[in-house]
């Protein structure tokens, strides 16, 4: 089958719409708009409050539930600081469902008119799957804050954002397919390791989670080592009585592999960067690679400051969008190197 562009358009729009969704998604974390909708309805939820008599409703609502009643009862709390909270994660599922019409409708109209492949098509019902799934994930982290603890699990948090990225890195893999029809002799020693880099870069996604959900960038706000000078604090140990709970539900010690993670991803990039030169690469291969190592040092760059600060708002929001950058190019790198 010939070459769509329109199908190719229409996936990387879907690439956009999922980039700006994380955005919007940060922005409602680190504002800790998250719990502000205490129900999740399809249809009737489209549109924020109409009227002052819906918005009071909203708000009395809201107030049933443990953020309110052991956080922001104590900050007087008004209306008009519900409606800033309220707006952001209506915004947040508002794009989810624009997302899910521009797939839907789309794909119903390339299927009428036999526009995708049958190897495309199985690949748009997997998104389809992961679209939806996406959707559930992010009820069940809000679920997680309405019940007695006023925030949402670190866990539940970082599967939600995760799973948000790796919908967009196989959204642009498919495009990327389209693309790129054609084949080529592939350097297995390279797509090796831009495998386990891959792998690292989402482990270190995921850790990235754990911090947000933990407000783990709160704590130990100093670089290259961590508070009193030490590498290994000592308050890792104190925290929690497993060292498998130290590492992914103490604060300083889900902080301490995310810090240490990222030493871990800069140099598999510098060492996937510097065994190219061994081998002769396509321009697209060795632009992908280059991308790679900016974007890397920059992400690390303000991984620090994001740290040093203590997470400001745009710090924190440009730490996460710098991550999706880096997928971007991580994930474009895997594909140019992979076939």
């Amino acid at each position: 089958m010939k070459k769509d562009k329109s199908v190719i358009y229409w996936l990387l729009s879907g690439c956009i719409l999922v980039f700006i969704m994380v955005v919007v998604g940060g922005i409602t974390r680190l504002t800790n708009s998250g719990l502000s909708m205490t129900d999740w309805h399809l249809v009737t939820d489209t549109f924020p409050p109409m009227s002052e008599d819906k918005w009071f409703q909203a708000f009395e609502e809201y107030k049933k539930f443990p953020e309110y009643q052991k956080i922001n009862i104590h900050n007087d709390f008004q209306l008009d600081d519900y409606k800033f909270i309220y707006f952001w994660e209506w915004f947040h599922r508002f794009i989810g469902r624009v997302i899910g019409l521009v797939f839907i409708i789309p794909f119903v109209y390339f299927l009428i008119k036999k526009r995708i492949d049958q190897d495309t098509l199985k690949k748009c019902f997997i998104l389809l799957g992961m679209g939806a799934l996406q959707g559930f994930f992010g009820w069940f982290m809000v679920k997680s804050g309405l019940v007695d603890n006023p925030d949402v699990s670190h866990f539940r948090l970082a599967l939600h954002l995760t799973f948000a990225f790796i919908t967009f890195a196989y959204t642009l893999w498919v495009s990327l397919d389209l693309i790129y029809p054609e084949r080529k002799e592939v350097i297995v020693p390279l797509k090796k390791l831009a495998r386990i880099t891959m792998f690292f870069l989402i482990a270190q996604i995921i850790y990235g989670g754990f911090v947000a959900g933990l407000n783990a960038g709160l704590v130990h706000n100093h670089w290259p080592l961590m508070s009193d000078g030490q590498f290994f604090h000592d308050s890792i140990a104190l925290e929690k009585d497993s060292w498998l709970l130290r590492f992914t539900e103490g604060k300083s010690g889900v902080q301490f592999v995310h810090r240490t993670m990222a030493y871990v991803v800069v140099g598999l990039v510098l060492y996937l960067y510097f065994k190219s030169k061994k081998y002769t690469l396509s321009n697209q291969q060795q632009k992908s690679l280059n991308a790679l190592v900016v974007l890397v040092f920059v992400q690390f760059a303000l991984g620090v400051f994001t740290l040093l600060y203590a997470v400001p708002l745009w710090l924190g929001l440009a730490h996460q969008v710098m991550a999706f950058f880096l997928l971007t190019a991580m994930t474009y790198t895997l594909h140019r190197l992979s076939k």
